[in-house]
């Protein structure tokens, strides 16, 4: 496990579009106004949450039995949601921070593509240090939406997922053809503060399942933010998001140049 560290080569700040945290009755919508705000030259910082669902990529659209098993979950309470980005099924409800950041890029994904991942796991590790938790990076394999730049609690086999990240780059817009090009970066991270991870693996491999995927998913190889806290209360959500807006605040925004 690689450990976070405050990120370097970082100027600028990021503007907050909603002072707190920001509800979301659809997730895949929640970054809707990120992009236009980005392609404007502003570096945008959004919390937010959502209501109990899943959301998976567009990907699962090669299950024929898709659309159906989508209308059993919505009848169920737990909708979901097609997103057009990669990755796999992320799980949404309450106890669930969302964090998202978009600013423009001048440097290509190659070069820039991993400081974005740890920029982003640099300022999450920095808001869980506020309240006590060390965490750094690494695949969890059995974790949901597994990847190299996960947020985890513990070392080695004996590591736990508390925070799941991503990027998704796209292009500006009537650009110049004579110079750098141009992307808005959105880098998103899903934190686990007090979500009932049992239930939300329930969700999550009920729908696997029904899809006949081959996907299955382990509670045991996530954590939250109040089962690594002895002392969580009922306030944990909100000292969550204080600790957040302040590691935003402190992060600076990654070198985009």
């Amino acid at each position: 496990m690689k450990d976070a560290s405050p990120a370097a080569d970082c100027g600028g700040s990021f503007s907050l579009l909603s002072p707190r945290l920001m509800f979301c009755a659809d997730p895949t919508l929640a970054e809707a106004g990120l992009y236009a705000r980005a392609a404007a030259g502003e570096a945008v910082a959004l919390l937010w949450h959502s209501p109990p669902s899943l959301v998976v990529p567009g990907s699962y659209k090669r299950f024929a039995g898709l659309d159906e098993v989508r209308a059993q979950f919505a009848d169920a309470g737990c909708p979901v949601f097609l997103r057009k980005s990669g990755g796999g099924l992320v799980p949404q409800g309450p106890g669930i921070i969302n964090i998202s950041l978009a600013y423009p890029m001048w440097r290509t994904l190659g070069e820039a593509a991993e400081g974005v991942y740890e920029h982003l796991c640099d300022m999450l590790s920095d808001a869980l240090l506020d309240l006590g938790v060390p965490t750094g990076w690494q695949a969890v394999e059995g974790s949901f939406c597994d990847g190299r730049y996960n947020l985890a609690c513990g070392e080695g086999d004996a590591a736990r997922k508390i925070a799941g990240t991503a990027q998704y780059w796209q292009s500006v817009a009537n650009q110049p053809v004579d110079g750098p090009r141009c992307h808005v970066v959105l880098a998103h991270a899903v934190l686990l503060v007090d979500v009932d991870l049992a239930q939300a693996h329930q969700y999550a491999n009920r729908f696997e399942a029904a899809l006949a995927s081959g996907r299955f998913y382990q509670a045991s190889k996530t954590v939250s933010v109040a089962q690594m806290l002895s002392d969580a209360d009922m306030y944990l959500r909100e000292e969550m998001v204080d600790a957040l807006l302040a590691a935003i605040g402190r992060a600076g925004v990654p070198r985009q140049r």
